[in-house]
Formats: C-alpha cells, sequence, structure tokens
C-alpha cells in the first residue's frame, strides 16, 4: 500500500510541476543556451579570420600600424572573456562581452575603411577572400544574435507571467539578459536637419 502513495504522490507532483511550467523553463532555458552557443560559434569564426586579415593588409599598409595594433588589441579582449553559460545570468558579464565584441566589430570597421586606400591590397585574391568570409560571419552573427534575441524573450516572458513567475521564485528562474543596440544613445537623439535656411 505505501508503494502505490509513494507512486501516487510521485505522479501528483510530476503533473503539479508540469502544470506549473517547470518543464517549460527547462525547454526554454536548453533553448536559449542552443542560441547561445550559435552566437559564441560565430563571435569565435570571425576571431579566427582577424590574424589572416592583419596580416594581409600588413603586406601591403604596414604603416598603418596603429589600426592594425587596435585590430589585434580588440580580438586579444574579446578572446579574453570565458564565454560559458553562466554568462547567460550575469548580466554584468554579459555587458562586459558584449563590449568587448563590439569593439572589435568597431576595429574591423577601420581597418576595412584603411583598405579602401591601398587599390593593390582590394585586388589581392587573398584580402578579397578574407574581406568576403568576414561580410558572411557578420551576417550569421547578426542571424545567430537575433535567435538568441527571440529565445531569450520567449523565457522571460514565461519567468514574468502567471503563474509561472510563482515557479519562476520558487526555482530561481532569473530574466536573462539580452543584447542591446551599441550605439543605444546616439539612435534615440534626434539629428539635427539645417535645410540652409541663411538668406544670402
Amino acid at each position: 500500500m505505501k508503494k502505490w502513495s509513494a507512486y501516487l504522490l510521485m505522479a501528483l507532483l510530476a503533473s503539479m510541476l508540469s502544470a506549473c511550467g517547470y518543464n517549460d523553463f527547462q525547454a526554454k532555458d536548453e533553448a536559449v543556451k542552443s542560441a547561445w552557443a550559435e552566437v559564441v560559434n560565430q563571435y569565435q569564426r570571425r576571431a579566427d579570420l582577424v590574424p589572416n586579415l592583419v596580416n594581409t593588409v600588413k603586406g601591403y599598409a604596414s604603416h598603418e600600424k596603429d589600426t592594425l595594433e587596435a585590430v589585434t588589441r580588440a580580438r586579444a579582449a574579446a578572446t579574453s572573456i570565458q564565454v560559458t553559460p553562466e554568462v547567460l545570468n550575469n548580466p554584468e558579464a554579459f555587458n562586459k562581452f558584449q563590449q568587448a565584441q563590439g569593439e572589435l566589430s568597431s576595429a574591423l570597421s577601420r581597418l576595412m575603411a584603411v583598405a579602401e586606400n591601398y587599390p593593390q591590397l582590394k585586388a589581392d585574391g587573398l584580402f578579397r577572400d578574407l574581406q568576403s568570409q568576414l561580410e558572411g560571419t557578420e551576417n550569421r552573427i547578426t542571424v545567430a544574435r537575433q535567435r538568441y534575441i527571440v529565445a531569450v524573450q520567449e523565457y522571460n516572458i514565461l519567468a514574468r507571467s502567471f503563474p509561472t513567475n510563482l515557479t519562476a521564485m520558487i526555482f530561481n528562474y532569473e530574466v536573462k539578459p539580452s543584447f542591446t543596440v551599441e550605439n543605444e544613445k546616439a539612435i534615440s537623439t534626434a539629428p539635427k536637419v539645417d535645410f540652409g535656411n541663411d538668406k544670402k
């Protein structure tokens, strides 16, 4: 009789956990981790391209030392951050990771702008191939980040909605950080427009 009571109690607990969203949290959390892994994978792919890109540019524009060093420093900073699933639950670590990747993006943009001044470099087959790979990787980063944002949004809605927010409180499922626009402040400021109304 005790054996049947234990089975009944376990079945009752399982149905309560299912009804309160426990299983949904597990599924959403795994979806967030999976999306995050793809983001990290694409950022690593980009970081792997940087040394070859820097060396190719150096061959044609060695006196652009500051730009080349800035890219190298930004890559070192971006790859030095330990990327673990715990980063997803730590807004400070997440922002640090995001900032480091943003700095690498900015440094690479400056490097590409410098390359525009060197026709021979732009004509180099290896450089064109690396540039194409970098552009493709940037596109994949955008897609991976978007998928991550959607996964986090679904998880966070579950964590904040009633009655699953009670499960979130009991099991300590906190809202996860998401990517933000790097120049959010600049975007929110309306541009000044001057139509040149000065009378001559």
